[in-house]
């Protein structure tokens, strides 16, 4: 027997001169719903939400245990049509009007209907969006049909979203950073290996250039050569326990160093265009970034541990508004990867009047979970190291 609903989608209109929405813009599109025949809907709605989830599973002994966590940032209902018993009536559950200024009518007769939705995305910090091996941050609109005695009809769609880069100076994507060290040779080798390294900033955009600066005193019996590595960790966290990945960005090799010589090497590493920006300003995920080159950068001895230098960076999205100029080098990403915090009161503004099919958005209600915040990096020991560059 045929379904008396043929199909029910919904369609969102692509960000403007972009490749993702940012803080404060407008979200159009259309629910789109298809009928055999006449029938009568209780409720015809579409949600607009953004949330970050995190989920895996570990065996201990002969027990699996389920890590979950969720963390909530908004979530605006709007109603085509709403059950006249529904006691929905929130600031962010609103019912919508047609182009005439009238309601919707919960008689459907058969064809295609077609409903326009507006939201706006909220004024207030929240993560880009974001997919790992066990967590991710998500941003959609869902559609919802509800008729009597019939299983609900859903449909869904997931939108990018980047956080607009904040152009007020942040200090501490701008200092510089020095890291050395000196470290003894063992096994094979015998000696030492001195490292004195500087970069100029810890916040870079994607595709910048990170300028290194190694002066390398090679007192060991062996050649050495310093290599380079930017690399990425993501941490998930949930019911006190983390879950980490590491992943190898970029990799560069630099001229080997003679035994009993001293040098110093400049290099610029750049930073890939389609690099993952940094995500610390979730409670649940993180996405950072290390330069290794003696900090980010290391150096590989043969038949040695490697004495190495690791510096902590963050990349920041370039996030550009058609004819502004761009951005100062660290000036652009304090909310981009959650450095600095936003008002959650600030008003919203309204560059369109109100139109058929439009409500007027309002403050969106931010959840305040009662869960604490994730336990600290010491709390799990140390990070795995990465694999050598001969591996």
């Amino acid at each position: 027997m045929s379904s008396t609903v043929k199909n029910l989608t919904v369609t969102c209109n692509p960000p403007k001169d972009s490749d993702a929405f940012t803080v404060g813009d407008w979200v159009t599109g259309v629910v789109n719903l298809e009928v055999v025949k006449e029938c009568h809907i209780e409720s015809l709605s579409i949600k607009f939400k953004g949330k970050a989830e995190v989920l895996w599973t570990e065996r201990h002994g002969n027990t699996t245990h389920v890590y979950h966590s969720k963390d909530k940032y908004f979530s605006i209902k709007h109603f085509f049509v709403r059950h006249h018993n529904s006691e929905e009536h929130g600031d962010n559950e609103i019912l919508l009007s047609n182009q005439n200024g009238e309601t919707y009518s919960s008689i459907v007769n058969p064809g295609c209907h077609v409903y326009p939705f507006t939201f706006q995305f909220p004024v207030m910090d929240m993560p880009r969006s974001f997919k790992g091996s066990v967590g991710k941050i998500v941003y959609l609109l869902e559609a919802k049909l509800s008729r009597s005695m019939r299983i609900p009809k859903k449909d869904k769609t997931k939108i990018s979203y980047v956080p607009r880069a904040d152009f007020s100076c942040i200090p501490e994507l701008m200092i510089p950073q020095h890291e050395s060290k000196d470290k003894k040779m063992k096994f094979f080798s015998s000696g030492t290996v001195a490292m004195d390294v500087d970069i100029e900033k810890s916040g870079f955009f994607q595709g910048e250039g990170i300028k290194v600066i190694a002066h390398i005193q090679n007192n060991s019996s062996r050649e050495i050569k310093p290599k380079f590595c930017v690399y990425s960790k993501h941490s998930f966290f949930a019911e006190g326990r983390r879950r980490l990945n590491t992943k190898d960005l970029v990799k560069e090799v630099g001229e080997p160093i003679p035994p009993s010589a001293k040098t110093m090497v400049t290099r610029i590493i750049t930073i890939p265009h389609d690099m993952e920006p940094s995500i610390l300003d979730c409670k649940i995920l993180k996405v950072e970034h290390r330069l290794r080159i003696f900090s980010q950068v290391y150096l590989d001895v043969k038949y040695a541990s490697d004495p190495e230098i690791k510096f902590p960076i963050v990349i920041l999205p370039v996030t550009q508004v058609p004819g502004e100029a761009p951005p100062p080098p660290a000036a652009a990403a304090a909310s981009a990867a959650g450095l600095q915090s936003r008002s959650l009161n600030t008003p919203y503004w309204n560059p369109q009047p109100t139109s058929w099919g439009i409500a007027q958005p309002s403050a969106p209600a931010v959840s305040q979970p009662n869960d604490p915040p994730p336990p600290p990096y010491e709390a799990y020991g140390m990070y795995p190291s990465l694999m050598d560059f001969n591996n």
